[in-house]
């Protein structure tokens, strides 16, 4: 234990006399979690609208009004023809042309009513898609508004839609959980590998393997102020999120705490089994994006899980992040408690056992 003792002591003492790690311990969650979540987001805004209105009613025309005042739309300026919109999109000039029919206010109430055409340039399928979605929402909305001065029964009457756990759909609320898994990631596991490659290139690492420090005692001494590292980036991101963006954990603290102690358990051992099959920075650096791209593009932190081909999502199986991300949002947006995600704490605990019993292993070739 005094062994354990005095190596974590040399760490932090190595870790503070860094010029660069302090500073990037506190500034850089700060600065993730007030810039990223205003950049990370799929809202699609100042999508290009031309209006091809060949009705001229009072419907259209409030069709019209209604989408001018959106803040996801800049209505271009209105064409005679359908000939003209389609030269605009060729141009680049519009997104989105939305073509109002003749006589669709007078067949609106007639058993087989006009539809309105909308043609997207997909070209950005994101934008288009959902710029064409915006549109659409706006439509039924200035139809329902003028159905209802009718007196019947609209739509909103009939179907009640209720979003859960993210009433206002922000997508902020989906991206601050992804961003603090993403800032441990960063931090506990690659720092963790470049703090045991620059003992390698430096030589000191050669003066501990001739000590009768053991690899277990070894291997912890380096994790530790890691993982108490990773405790107090966590504490400032949720700090940071509450004060700016007023998104407080709707589940237990401690459930939280748990599962990001397991994580950084787990990755900071990963990132030690990298440092330990590479000979310099380099490569260290390397493996890491490698890895990292992986674990943020498969294990759900920027696309859903149930999307992705059956392979990919058997694979996801086999990587930590995918567990945390899960406790995570279920907990932060949820609120839901450990008894129901306990299948994900204990997948994080194999994982830390796995992960550190190789790093021990493979700390093997440098004695």
């Amino acid at each position: 234990m005094r062994q354990l003792y005095i190596l974590i002591q040399k760490e932090f003492i190595q870790i503070f006399r860094n010029p660069i790690i302090p500073r990037l311990i506190f500034i850089f969650p700060v600065m993730v979690m007030l810039v990223m979540p205003w950049v990370t987001t799929m809202d699609v805004r100042g999508v290009k609208l031309s209006i091809v209105d060949q009705d001229h009613s009072i419907l259209s025309r409030r069709i019209c009004s209604d989408i001018s005042h959106s803040d996801y739309f800049v209505c271009r300026d209105s064409v005679t023809g359908i000939a003209g919109a389609f030269d605009l999109v060729e141009d680049g000039q519009v997104d989105i042309i939305m073509q109002i029919p003749q006589g669709f206010e007078r067949q609106l109430m007639s058993p087989s009513p006009l539809s309105i055409d909308i043609s997207a340039n997909a070209v950005n399928a994101t934008k288009g898609a959902l710029g064409g979605q915006y549109l659409v929402q706006s439509i039924q909305k200035s139809l329902l508004s003028y159905n209802s001065n009718y007196g019947g029964a609209t739509m909103s009457d009939l179907v009640a839609v209720q979003y859960r756990y993210n009433p206002t759909l922000d997508y902020r609320y989906l991206m601050i959980p992804a961003l603090m898994i993403m800032l441990l990631i960063m931090i506990c596991g690659f720092l963790s590998a470049i703090n045991i490659v620059q003992e390698k290139e430096s030589g000191t690492i050669e003066q501990i393997n001739v000590t009768p420090l053991g690899r277990f005692t070894f291997v912890l001494g380096k994790l530790i102020p890691f993982w108490i590292i990773g405790l107090v980036v966590i504490s400032i991101a949720m700090t940071v999120a509450w004060l700016v963006y007023g998104l407080s954990p709707a589940g237990s603290l401690w459930c939280i705490y748990l599962a990001t102690l397991l994580f950084i358990l787990g990755f900071s051992g990963f990132g030690v089994v990298i440092a330990n099959i590479s000979d310099n920075i380099q490569q260290t650096m390397f493996l890491m994006f490698f890895f990292i791209i992986i674990f943020m593009l498969l294990s759900g932190l920027l696309t859903p899980i149930s999307s992705m081909p059956e392979w990919a999502q058997h694979f996801t199986l086999l990587l930590s992040p995918r567990y945390y991300i899960e406790i995570m949002r279920s907990v932060y947006l949820k609120g839901t408690h450990f008894t129901e995600l306990w299948p994900n704490y204990a997948m994080l605990a194999l994982f830390v056992v796995v992960f550190n019993v190789l790093a021990a292993l493979t700390y093997k070739r440098q004695v």
